[in-house]
């Protein structure tokens, strides 16, 4: 029987052992932690389900997951309404944005930018000289005024690099609506724009935290056969020059293991797995997986005495005043009751796990927190039960100029080698959503029969389709 040994038990790594095990497939499961779900997991914190930051399913992904994801988990999979807000040259707006609000609060001098830009676009164009990046591409198609009052303190707070340094892949990958034409067709009733249309409205959340999706999908697969190694560190992936079997070498509770299999699969970071790979990788390609970088990301919780903090599921910070660029409330997105008296705010700040702030202590964390709010007129009223933090070293995949060129040497070198597949979010270094995630393992699963052949040439088509992901705000 064909086995496949999993690494990483995160969205893409859980369904993919979930479709294999239900077409009769041989699946080992190995993930570090101690729990499943990856950044996609929830956790308790005080008799709430908080997530790693703001998480949501959309109503873009495919139906076949939906309808999985919808027969696994049954009536706790709510529809519940977009309702966010955007705080913009100190105004509110609510987001995902609105026709009718945006009319009634738009910023006086925000709206006069933003036509002189759509005057502009009548002008004959100028010729361009400066390199595309992440700043040409969006001024480009939306013009100066959404860019340097939204998007580009955004991008900076975000990314920590200047909108020039950040390559233009992230605008294709990360703005939906990357021109006015495309951004005022979504706000038009039934307007879909960039293809994002469909979950303006509403999104698909577990009644139990999002980190339900995950325990749902192994559940599933457990059912079906496959095996789950938790607190399992991978320490290489030998394999035979000429393909066939490889033996994935872990530690567990301080013992050295040996697991035999004819496919390894990986969702772990892309530049982790290339390490792990023996013989090793070139030294070139192992310079490249030292070219890609990661964002981290500090999520602070406060816990508060209190029913409700707002009636909102989240709030943007997009202005360079704010250290933080996202609060979320987890009661708002599940339409939890209980506990009572008590709520979470999960407070988003990215940096790099180098920054002073990465490492500051949790009081240092609330207070900056605290303070970030009282300035976007969100002063904390309530007594604050408990504070905690979570650092997350490689929340997001760091896209810099000229980092296509790392990647390729990376992916190139991997599709070359038998036996091995690199897939999902941090597998494939892409900006990606859940459902996107589980659209990859789905395809990959598609191309492995039986037998243990695996079909490169549908991998291939399945990649070009991936290439057009764009990711749901």
């Amino acid at each position: 029987m064909t086995h496949v040994a999993l690494l990483g038990a995160g969205p893409a790594g859980l369904g993919a052992a979930y479709w294999l095990a239900r077409r009769g497939i041989q699946v080992t499961l190995l993930e570090r932690q101690a729990v499943v779900g990856g950044n996609a997991g929830s956790f308790e914190l005080e008799g709430l389900q908080v997530d790693y930051g703001s998480h949501r399913l959309h109503p873009a992904a495919e139906p076949e997951i939906l309808a999985t994801l919808r027969e696994l988990l049954g009536a706790d999979l709510l529809e519940r309404p977009r309702h966010g807000r955007i705080l913009l040259m100190g105004h509110w707006l609510h987001f995902p944005l609105r026709a009718g609000d945006l009319l009634r609060r738009m910023p006086p001098r925000f709206a006069l930018g933003v036509g002189m830009d759509l005057l502009r676009r009548a002008l004959p164009e100028r010729n361009a000289t400066a390199p595309e990046s992440f700043a040409s591409v969006l001024r480009h198609g939306l013009g100066h005024t959404i860019c340097q009052q939204f998007y580009f303190p955004y991008a900076r707070k975000i990314w920590g690099l200047e909108p020039e340094e950040i390559s233009p892949t992230q605008a294709r990958k990360r703005v939906s609506s990357a021109s006015l034409g495309r951004m005022l067709r979504r706000l038009l009733p039934g307007g879909t724009g960039g293809g994002a249309g469909r979950s303006r409205g509403t999104f698909f959340y577990p009644r139990g935290g999002y980190g339900q999706i995950c325990e749902a999908l192994l559940r599933g697969a457990r059912q079906a056969g496959a095996r789950l190694q938790l607190q399992a560190r991978v320490t290489g992936v030998a394999r035979s020059p000429a393909g066939g079997a490889a033996r994935v070498l872990y530690q567990q509770a301080g013992e050295e293991h040996a697991l035999d299999a004819d496919h390894v699969w990986s969702t772990i970071p892309l530049p982790a797995f290339v390490g792990l790979l023996r013989p090793s990788a070139p030294p070139e390609v192992l310079e490249a997986s030292r070219q890609l970088r990661f964002r981290a990301m500090l999520l602070v919780y406060l816990v508060l005495e209190q029913d409700r903090f707002s009636a909102y599921d989240a709030h943007y910070f997009p202005g360079a005043e704010l250290r933080i660029t996202r609060l979320s409330e987890p009661k708002n997105y599940s339409a939890a009751t209980r506990p009572e008296g008590r709520t979470v705010l999960c407070a988003e700040i990215p940096c790099a796990p180098g920054d002073a702030i990465f490492s500051l202590p949790d009081a240092a964390l609330a207070e900056q927190v605290r303070t970030d709010l009282e300035r976007a007129g969100l002063p904390l009223r309530a007594p604050l039960r408990k504070v905690a933090v979570r650092r997350l070293a490689q929340a997001y995949p760091l896209y810099s100029i000229g980092y296509e060129e790392a990647f390729h040497c990376l992916d190139g070198w991997l599709s070359q080698q038998p036996g091995v597949l690199s897939f999902g979010r941090q597998g494939l270094y892409a900006h990606d959503n859940t459902h996107h995630a589980l659209a990859m393992a789905r395809a990959a699963v598609r191309c492995l029969a039986t037998d243990g052949r695996f079909d490169t040439d549908a991998w291939a088509r399945a990649r070009a389709v991936f290439e057009s992901h764009v990711v749901e705000d």
